[in-house]
């Protein structure tokens, strides 16, 4: 089947902060209306057969911010997915005929007081057709639970495979995986979805100071790059904290983008301070074609893997850390992790102690 051209698009919303789940559904109804414009205007240079939400798009980040108690904001602001709110998104990827990126902090059926940062695509029919847990958080001060936070009972449960953690759905517009903010920093990610055939993966947001000093830039589209992948990469708009608030703050500093397999910026939207959109066309076709007739530039096809293995032998990162207690506030993960880590880098000799 061959693949006709069409635009993506990102939104770039106005988000108000919540304090308890039913607070998402002004957010939903605010982001209709980025759709149906963006829809419209996009449309009028080729077809929208995708469109992204940003992280934080529904609920904003106040469990982050106002540093929350992880079990109260898991049972009172957190969703299901399926549920109310991904049904709402649904009937609007129904009545435009789009498929829809988003995310949400969201409970596990079988994981009781937890919530883990969940990337969801909705297709055209308004079916959720994939879910991915989000690998790595920001670390500082992002409270969710993520797999490897409860490793044994992960693997236990969806096995040790590509899929068990970079899940990738193929659909008519191409092949569709999630890489969440703060996961786009670290290159695994995107190979890993990539060598499970990722064509197309979103990657949002970053906030302040990370995109105004252009990493979240050069990480998407080194990621685009490395793996010949499309990244849809849009950003916040203005966020107030609360419902009432009448402070808008443009805490994520735009620099939202569409790029494509080469790496080259083929829609940009670099204001953040207002609900916007960003849009850029994809093209399957191409990047199959690339991927196929390239002797350099496809370079997953020259992956050593049994050397690179090597690096990954001793481990870093703690699994397990939430498997028998909550996630940590603020001070605690400074102190506890943070600290530990730099100093376990230290006395491994991977890193070097500065002179002062």
């Amino acid at each position: 089947m061959t693949i006709e051209p069409y635009n993506a698009v990102g939104l770039i919303p106005t988000v108000w902060g919540i304090s308890r789940r039913e607070d998402i559904l002004r957010n939903i109804e605010h982001h209709r209306h980025m759709i149906k414009a963006a829809c419209w205007l996009s449309g009028l240079d080729l077809p929208v057969k995708l469109i992204a939400l940003p992280e934080g798009a529904l609920q904003g980040f106040n469990d982050e911010v106002m540093d929350l108690d992880h079990v109260e904001f898991a049972n009172s602001c957190c969703i299901d997915i399926p549920g109310k709110e991904t049904d709402l998104i649904g009937e609007i990827a129904k009545e435009y005929g789009v498929y829809i990126m988003a995310q949400a902090k969201a409970r596990h059926p079988e994981v009781k007081d937890r919530f883990f940062n969940v990337g969801f695509i909705i297709n055209p029919e308004g079916e959720i057709i994939l879910q991915h847990y989000k690998l790595t958080p920001l670390y500082p001060v992002e409270h969710s639970v993520c797999p490897h936070d409860i490793y044994d009972w992960w693997i236990d449960r969806y096995g040790r495979t590509l899929d068990s953690f970079w899940p990738v759905v193929r659909t008519e517009i191409g092949n569709l995986g999630i890489m969440m903010a703060n996961e786009g920093s670290y290159p695994e990610n995107a190979r890993a979805l990539a060598l499970n055939g990722a064509e197309v993966v979103y990657r949002a947001s970053i906030p302040h100071p990370a995109a105004s000093n252009d990493y979240y830039e050069i990480q998407s589209r080194a990621r685009a790059l490395d793996n010949n992948m499309y990244i849809i990469a849009p950003n916040m708009g203005t966020y107030y904290l609360t419902q009432d608030s009448d402070t808008p703050i443009d805490t994520f500093g735009g620099r939202s983008a569409i790029i494509d397999y080469r790496g080259q910026i083929v829609g940009r939207q670099d204001y953040g301070g207002v609900s916007t959109s960003v849009c850029g066309p994809v093209n399957i076709e191409a990047l199959r074609y690339h991927r196929q007739n390239s002797q350099w530039t496809n370079w997953a096809k020259d992956l050593r893997t049994e050397m690179y293995q090597i690096v990954y032998e001793e481990p870093i990162y703690p699994k397990n850390l939430y498997l028998d207690r909550k996630p940590m506030k603020h001070e605690e993960y400074r102190e506890k992790v943070i600290n530990r880590q730099i100093q376990h880098m230290q006395k491994r000799k991977i890193w070097e102690k500065p002179g002062q």
